[in-house]
């Protein structure tokens, strides 16, 4: 891409790894016009912090390029198109599903927003993405949407009810990723973990997975986005237990370390469960390590709820956190429950990420000395099987996979190592 064609047409991508696939379909689909300078906001609608911040991304991005063409996108337009639409610095706003349509360019000339009811999408079958600009890891969709409620959650209006690909389609655009170079790939959806009662058969994911890798040659490397901790299949815990080409590396949607607050939420599993489930894992997986999303200071959380969940952390080693303070998003049934202070969200949050530091500065410091597989991306450095930075000295290309022994950890948890 040229110079000028990347000042005439740009994605600005906002919120989860899906949002960072889709981005790149909007990205071909975009019609090349001599004429029509254009900026797709994607956005996300996870957290009110998270609408706050496109809002202020338009502003921005109107006042640097007042001549060019805003449209906005993604969970957030689609759950309340209203709030862009009386921005003046937006021009149009499509909804989510909308955005992938490569025909709708045409229709923006007459229409300044086209938002349809995504409750009633019933299949997903998204375009070939063949490349992802300056990364080595490749995202496949394998699903969309979600038919939980979590009572936290804006994310089902936003996407619709949960529906699968069908398993051709993946096992095409793997093989066209694959022909294109990439190596690893991230399988990517809103809640992953429900895939296939919707097609045929109603595989699961493990056995889509089993399916995948026997007809997909070139699959080096291999993760999943956050699964649902009751949602893991024996399929899927053959794989993780016998299939080394999926990595030791597992998120969960945990949330919570509570029982109260778990069913408050309306998660389906409870406190012991995630023990269990870890534990498991851990026998079946020595070196497989786990993350998990956790949410600070949810509405009616005492501290005492709190320290339960801060505990989880080490009972259940969880490793990989995404921390997020709880935002309240009117229409959901949390948003009306009696809240627990912003002071105190921030400071719980806190309290979180740095039991999880010390989980994983004690795990780093001990693999110095041991060899680590990484898959090299930018500057040497790149990420180990259990998604670790680690910078790599030697003459190295990026997209490259090599074994390199560990000889030091950074400040910042990054490995340093050398191959031999």
């Amino acid at each position: 891409m040229t110079k000028n064609s990347i000042m005439k047409n740009k994605v600005e991508t906002f919120g989860c790894r899906l949002n960072a696939f889709e981005s790149k379909i909007i990205e071909a689909n975009l019609p090349s016009e001599n004429n029509v300078a254009r900026v797709v906001f994607n956005s996300c609608a996870v957290t009110s912090e998270a609408v706050r911040q496109v809002k202020q991304s338009i502003r921005k991005e109107r006042r640097q390029n007042p001549d060019i063409e805003i449209i906005v996108t993604g969970c957030a337009a689609q759950i309340n198109p209203n709030i862009f639409e009386q921005m003046a610095e937006v021009d149009h706003v499509i909804g989510n599903e909308e955005k992938l349509n490569p025909h709708i360019w045409s229709r923006l000339q007459n229409e300044r927003v086209i938002v349809n009811d995504i409750m009633n999408i019933k299949e997903t079958a998204p375009q070939m993405v063949a490349g992802f600009k300056g990364r080595f890891r490749a995202f496949a969709q394998i699903q969309q949407g979600c038919d939980h409620r979590c009572t936290f959650c804006i994310i089902p209006y936003g996407r619709g009810n949960s529906r699968s690909v069908p398993i051709g389609e993946i096992v095409k655009q793997f093989r066209l990723l694959i022909k294109n170079g990439y190596k690893e790939f991230v399988l990517t959806g809103v809640d992953i973990t429900s895939y296939g009662p919707d097609l045929p058969g109603q595989p699961r994911l493990g056995t889509m997975i089993k399916r995948l890798l026997k007809n997909v040659d070139g699959i080096e490397r291999l993760r999943l986005s956050s699964v649902d901790p009751s949602e893991i299949d024996e399929d899927l815990l053959d794989l993780i237990a016998n299939e080394k080409r999926l990595m030791p590396s597992l998120h969960l949607s945990v949330q919570a370390g509570n029982d109260l607050i778990l069913k408050r939420m309306k998660r389906r599993h409870l406190r012991d469960d995630v023990i269990k489930l870890s534990t498991l894992l851990r026998e079946i997986r020595p070196d497989i390590v786990l993350g998990a999303d956790l949410i600070a200071g949810f509405p009616t959380e005492t501290d005492e709820m709190f320290m339960q969940t801060i505990n989880l952390i080490s009972e259940a080693e969880l490793l990989h956190l995404h921390i997020f303070p709880y935002s309240a998003r009117i229409g959901t049934p949390a948003a009306k429950m009696p809240q627990v202070t912003s002071n105190t969200k921030k400071m719980r949050a806190r309290l979180l990420r740095e039991a999880g530091a010390e989980l994983v500065t004690d795990y780093l410091s001990k693999r110095v000395g041991g060899n680590e597989t990484v898959l090299l991306e930018q500057n040497d450095t790149g990420y180990t099987d259990q998604f670790f930075p680690m910078k790599v000295s030697g003459n190295h290309k990026p997209g490259e996979i090599v074994t390199a022994k560990v000889d030091n950890v950074m400040k910042d948890n990054t490995l340093v190592g050398s191959t031999s």
